[in-house]
């Protein structure tokens, strides 16, 4: 039974970390962790980066030269800035495509891990014999739990910002009442 409320307050404090960080940021953070990794993703990660540097630059070198006045230049210029153009959509394609399965793929392992557990836990304790009903007890372990760690937790975080504050500087009408 120790077993239980371990994980169940075990959870509770994972998934309040979780909804306090942000599910988005977490996303993040994992994403630019795989893109240190060596594979296909990163590669096109950083050659659309390429791309991009490269297209702005042709972007500026176009704005820089006169279409009038040097027409060639210029009509160069735009065509290799057109197909950098295209190369980058094409490959930002790609990534976002790439971001938004790695983003569902942790968003179902997130779940699992959490909710999911919490299920599975309660579930399993329904079919261990107890005095107790086991279920109730994950149920209810699981509420007290969650309150207790955003009480905890909002405590803590006042006492943060209470630290953090430097103590006001004294008014102009205070000093001016204790020097009278």
């Amino acid at each position: 039974m120790a077993e239980l409320i371990l994980t169940m307050f075990f959870l509770n404090v994972v998934i309040y970390l979780i909804n306090e960080i942000g599910a988005d940021t977490i996303n993040a953070l994992l994403w630019h962790l795989y893109l240190k990794l060596p594979s296909e993703n990163s590669r096109n990660v950083r050659e659309q980066l390429r791309l991009k540097k490269e297209s702005l630059e042709l972007k500026r070198d176009m704005n820089n030269t006169s279409s009038q006045d040097e027409f060639a230049k210029w009509a160069k210029l735009r065509r290799r800035h057109d197909k950098s153009l295209e190369e980058y959509e094409e490959m930002n394609q790609k990534t976002s495509a790439a971001k938004a399965s790695f983003d569902s793929k942790v968003r179902g392992v997130r779940w699992v891990s959490t909710s999911g557990l919490k299920i599975i836990l309660q579930f399993y304790y329904t079919k261990t014999p107890h005095v107790l009903s086991a279920q109730r007890l994950a149920s209810m372990w699981n509420n007290v739990c969650s309150a207790v760690i955003a009480v905890v937790a909002d405590i803590v975080g006042g006492l943060v910002v209470q630290l953090a504050r430097k103590p006001a500087a004294p008014s102009a009408a205070k000093e001016a009442s204790k020097a009278q």
